[in-house]
């Protein structure tokens, strides 16, 4: 162990050396480990938190959530709209029968949205995203107020004229969200008091943003929009110890009942589940790592060309000495181990290099684009593993041939 160390803190010492006597030999050559690093670790910590970051906002909807509509939600070039539109568009009164049938639920919400005009005195907002929801919404998925109160169970039950609006709305509208409670804002020709403001929740990766929104319980909201021209949905959470699966199974069964289809006839309805979503992304987001180790790999080559290209020229400069030490008792694995730390501390400084642009990069993204963006533990020790197996195979030749060489030859060499 004390030999061993003794062999590193030399090759260390010595890698220092040749550094600042070679400054732009060196310099050059760790440009492409520095900059393999910066695009693999770049491209990873970028990706795997902005993959985190849809996965976490998916799994806040619950993994066993499943949407009920007549549209299913893919895209593509490809996507068959011509099959879903004439489709009938789900029901208020499936929400009964659903619950009926099955004991794989725990929440079950129904959902219509719109686009309206909200009007606060001589102040309007165009174009808002306008949702009527239903009482288990709320346990489905999760809001936090920051002003006032959410809608209560009498008010749904009711379809009374109240309404939760986000917070950039409120902003908007009212000049500050907690100006925004007890007013009272126009949508058509119906009126609503504002009960609540929505914690500031900025827009997600799945076409959600609460901040520029507002909330209806559905029995006044169908009062004022038309419903089956509004999205309607029905959303469904399982039970925790349902698969998402068993509740699509569960779903089918019953749908195809309460719209009494034939065996023979296809579904007139989309179960489009929170799980399926979670696949593609991690789909998606795996072609573009992919990419992103396409290009580190390729200046990672290029780098090892210009360590080996070191250690070659080092190890020529440095023929007397190995031979000198050869000649004294030093064993082949001693220069091989030597050469071959002393091949591996180059790379890692050129990785310490190009973390240090990444950390940069996350710096750069976290703060302008208010997307917070780290560097993980097993990123950081991916990165160390690349630069030292990048050294050993750069420095594997050269360490060979110095551990080879005649003692007498070299120390007679110039």
């Amino acid at each position: 162990m004390r030999k061993t160390l003794n062999i590193l803190a030399n090759s260390f010492r010595l890698t220092m050396q040749e550094l600042m006597v070679n400054k732009l030999r060196t310099s050059l050559s760790l440009i492409g480990i520095s900059f393999g690093i910066f695009c693999i670790i770049g491209v990873l910590a970028t990706v795997n938190s902005l993959e985190m970051n849809i996965q976490n906002q998916l799994k806040s909807l619950g993994t066993n959530t499943i949407f009920i509509d007549k549209w299913q939600y893919t895209g593509g070039p490809d996507y068959p709209w011509w099959k879903f539109v004439n489709r009938p568009v789900p029901k208020f009164e499936e929400i009964k029968f659903i619950k009926e049938r099955s004991n794989l639920v725990s929440a079950i919400a129904f959902d219509i949205d719109a686009r309206l005009d909200v009007q606060y005195d001589n102040y309007a907002l165009q174009g808002v995203s306008m949702s009527g929801v239903t009482e288990e919404e709320i346990n489905i998925q999760p809001l936090i107020m920051a002003y006032g109160r959410y809608i209560s169970g009498n008010e749904f039950s009711d379809g009374s004229a109240v309404a939760v609006i986000g917070f950039t709305n409120a902003e908007n509208l009212f000049g500050s969200a907690a100006l925004a409670i007890g007013k009272e804002v126009k949508m058509k020709n119906s009126k609503a008091t504002i009960i609540g403001v929505i914690k500031k929740m900025g827009q997600n990766m799945i076409g959600q943003d609460y901040d520029q929104s507002i909330i209806l319980p559905y029995r006044f909201a169908r009062q004022i929009v038309n419903e089956n021209t509004s999205s309607p949905k029905i959303i469904v959470k399982g039970k925790a110890n349902v698969s998402s699966e068993a509740l699509a199974n569960n779903l089918e069964g019953i749908m195809r009942s309460i719209r009494k289809l034939s065996p023979t006839q296809e579904d007139n309805f989309s179960l489009n589940q929170i799980s399926s979503f979670s696949d593609r992304v991690s789909s998606m987001f795996g072609s573009i790592n992919l990419g992103g180790w396409a290009i580190g790999i390729l200046s990672l080559v290029v780098g090892a060309f210009g360590i080996a290209n070191i250690m070659f020229v080092t190890v020529k400069e440095r023929t007397p000495v190995i031979g000198l030490k050869k000649a004294i008792g030093a064993k082949k694995r001693s220069i091989l181990s030597e050469f071959l730390l002393e091949s591996a501390i180059i790379c890692i400084l050129g990785g310490l290099a190009g973390l240090i642009l990444v950390y940069v990069l996350t710096v750069i993204l976290t703060n302008i684009f208010n997307f917070p963006v780290y560097i993980s533990g097993g990123i950081l020790a991916l990165a160390i593993s690349i630069c030292i197996i990048i050294g050993i195979l750069s420095g594997i030749i050269p360490a060979l041939t110095a551990a080879r060489l005649d003692p007498v030859v070299a120390i007679r060499s110039k």
